[in-house]
């Protein structure tokens, strides 16, 4: 059974599964699966203030920050104890697409040349992880709400916005993967 879980899921098993998270999440406790949230639950509850935004009960979606504290422990023992030991598979394509770019170094789905202490002391690491963070977090609450929210919860309730938002979120990757992140890779 552990060998199981040590072997990568494939799409048939793993997105079933998380697609029925959500109607047991709705029938059984009328909640909204959401992660980003639980940041702004996690800052009104430890943050000491006057802002308004943070000013609400957010003992009411304890819930959604365990649930997220759940995801950082799950893939603690996924990465670290469940680990069979094999790199992850990366198709041939996205190798070499990566490889153009200037980056050419992978600790298994992490390129190391952006993703490692010794880059993020560089220009280019302080871009991509601040900027990025940045963009990643405004377009999260100007979107209210993260793309896998979206995507998995709001396309599941057949919420308009979620599909405007997903659609955006594909063109913005699109855009960033095919025309910014080839220039900004030539000049840093």
């Amino acid at each position: 059974m552990i060998e199981l879980l040590k072997e990568p899921w494939p799409w048939y098993v793993s997105g079933p599964l998380i697609g029925i998270s959500i109607p047991i999440l709705l029938i059984l406790g009328n909640k909204m699966l959401g992660i980003s949230s639980s940041l702004r639950h996690t800052c009104a509850a430890v943050l000491p203030g006057n802002v308004a935004f943070l000013k609400y009960n957010w003992k009411s979606e304890m819930w959604s920050m365990f649930f997220a504290l759940g995801i950082f422990i799950g893939g603690f023992i996924g990465g670290n104890l469940l680990n069979n030991g094999e790199p992850v598979k990366i198709s041939a394509e996205t190798v070499e697409d990566i490889k153009a770019l200037g980056i050419n170094s992978f600790e298994g789905l992490v390129p190391s040349d952006i993703f490692s202490w010794d880059a993020v002391f560089t220009l280019q690491g302080l871009i991509i992880l601040v900027f990025g963070g940045f963009m990643i977090g405004f377009g999260s609450r100007y979107a209210g709400g993260c793309t896998s929210g979206h995507a998995i919860m709001g396309l599941s309730s057949l919420q308009w916005p979620s599909l405007v938002a997903v659609i955006f979120f594909f063109v913005g990757g699109l855009i960033m993967t095919h025309l910014i992140a080839p220039v900004l890779y030539s000049i840093l």
